[in-house]
């Protein structure tokens, strides 16, 4: 009987189909190491690549130095989310939230720690975790997407302890304010609902009042304080959220995919080859040019752990990931 051989793919053919791989690559999310000195990006096949910012960013730094330290497989599907504790990075994909240890990863030993998927109605059902938050004073991690709900996990246990309904359609986006402790949904359904952790019920529902021909959904929000700016479909606003009252509506009409507040200023990013920068009172102040065609997320490196490695990052419908070192222009850019 002759014995099959294993088949190897050629090496010229692994090249084109990396380099193809790269040409259709989306990173859908970012998250800084605890001791701030490394990114991890998730892809859409699955992957995390861990960046060395302290390598990238020094003075004696080559090409090398951009490219990542290592790469893994960490889901079937895509990596939407990403957050880090002081130990912990957490993934989620489809259906499943997955932890690892930093300390692992930056040993390349990337193993997980453990998988969990939230209690969903139907067995059959695997909906996308879009969104995952932190809620460092309950100890607990919340997730929201594709069956319109936000689950609290507790960390210590790894149990699932609350589903919070609502949401009529699919969420994209959460955002904490820490004081309370309260957490803003964003959904499909063009609505932002608060939170009350401790009660677990809805206390606020703030319909977008903005309706442009992109639609109604809500892609992305942030908080301080008193104050929330969300947008997507609709332009992106300012509310004041003691009032339910929209404040400021920035003039910008492309779907915007992340947001975030940095000191007197609010950044956005979306549908477009730029990191906007907005004055409160609705001026654009910059467009900062990117790589990407389009971007779905920024990242504030803030960690005073790693002062010299203090950057916006920014990521999205390309490999390349893009660094700022000042706010004012793009320095380089990292590359899967």
């Amino acid at each position: 009987m002759e014995r099959s051989v294993p088949y190897t793919v050629p090496l010229g053919q692994r090249e084109v189909f990396q380099a193809l791989q790269r040409l259709h690559m989306t990173i859908f999310s970012q998250s800084v190491s605890p001791c701030g000195k490394f990114l991890a990006s998730g892809n859409n096949y699955g992957q995390i690549a861990i960046f060395s910012l302290s390598a990238a960013l020094s003075s004696e730094a080559k090409e090398e130095s951009k490219k990542p330290i290592v790469i893994f497989q960490a889901h079937d599907g895509p990596v939407y989310s990403m957050v880090s504790t002081d130990r912990h990075l957490f993934s989620a994909g489809d259906g499943e939230v997955k932890a690892w240890l930093w300390v692992e990863i930056l040993k390349k030993g990337c193993k997980e720690l453990w998988r969990r998927q939230p209690p969903y109605r139907t067995s059959l059902e695997v909906p996308e975790i879009n969104a995952l938050l932190l809620v460092p004073k309950e100890n607990s991690l919340i997730l929201a997407g594709g069956d319109c709900q936000l689950h609290t996990m507790d960390l210590e246990t790894g149990t699932f302890t609350q589903a919070l309904r609502g949401h009529t359609d699919y969420i994209h986006c959460l955002a904490l304010r820490e004081r309370n402790p309260e957490v803003l949904s964003g959904g499909e359904d063009g609505s932002v609902r608060l939170w009350d952790l401790r009660m677990a019920k809805e206390v606020q529902t703030i319909e977008e009042c903005s309706r442009p021909h992109n639609g109604r959904w809500i892609g992305c929000l942030a908080t301080d304080s008193d104050w929330m700016v969300c947008g997507g479909g609709p332009a992106l606003t300012l509310w004041h959220l003691r009032s339910s009252t929209p404040t400021t509506i920035f003039p910008m009409w492309a779907p915007q995919k992340h947001v975030t507040f940095y000191q007197d200023l609010i950044l956005s990013a979306g549908q477009g080859p730029c990191v906007n920068q907005w004055q409160l009172s609705g001026e654009l102040k910059a467009q900062v040019p990117s790589s990407s065609p389009g971007l779905l997320s920024l990242s504030l490196n803030q960690q005073p752990a790693a002062p010299e490695c203090k950057v916006l990052t920014a990521a999205g419908s390309s490999c390349r990931v893009d660094v700022f070192t000042n706010l004012g222009y793009r320095a380089f850019s990292l590359s899967f």
